[in-house]
């Protein structure tokens, strides 16, 4: 018979609203508005342009993808990678203009969503409300350091600026 034919396995309906808010929220955030030709941005580096919150609030509203993720029950470590996409654009979006044009560019609710829609299998079991509060605990964590490094960044960029004059 040749090649193997793969047979769709269908989705659990929980699973189908969860990829379709998902999505939605991606397509909002990271391409919502064209430029024109293929070029296309969302609503995430308009909200970065708000001085000292903006990054951080995109941050938090691009961690529902993760959150999402873990209740579809994608592996940990697909997690921790969607964890790293948000903390780079976090982290480099506080950098002035640097990091605005770079929201722009980067788009991490896309690149989780890609994760998600990569790793996501009907045979994997949602998160019980133990590995969630885990995993916050772990995010939590995560985004102290994150904050701690994109601090000390931002006073050595700072220094360096100052050393110049």
């Amino acid at each position: 018979m040749g090649e193997a034919t793969r047979i769709p396995r269908a989705i659990p309906a929980h699973a189908g609203m969860r990829l379709t808010r998902l999505r939605r929220l991606a397509w909002v955030l990271d391409r919502s508005v064209s430029l024109g030709g293929n070029r296309r941005f969302g609503l995430d580096p308009v909200i970065g342009l708000i001085p000292v919150v903006g990054d951080w609030l995109g941050a938090v509203i691009s961690l529902y993808v993760v959150y999402e993720g873990l209740r579809l029950g994608l592996p940990w470590p697909v997690l921790w990678r969607m964890l790293g996409n948000i903390a780079v654009e976090a982290g480099v979006g506080i950098v002035p203009i640097v990091g605005d044009v770079f929201d722009f560019i980067w788009q991490a609710s896309t690149r989780n969503l890609r994760l998600v829609e990569r790793y996501y299998h009907p045979r994997l079991e949602p998160r019980s409300g133990a590995a969630l509060f885990a995993f916050l605990g772990g995010v939590i964590l995560f985004l102290l350091i994150t904050a701690v490094a994109a601090l000390s960044l931002g006073v050595w960029m700072l220094q360096q600026i100052v050393a110049l004059f």
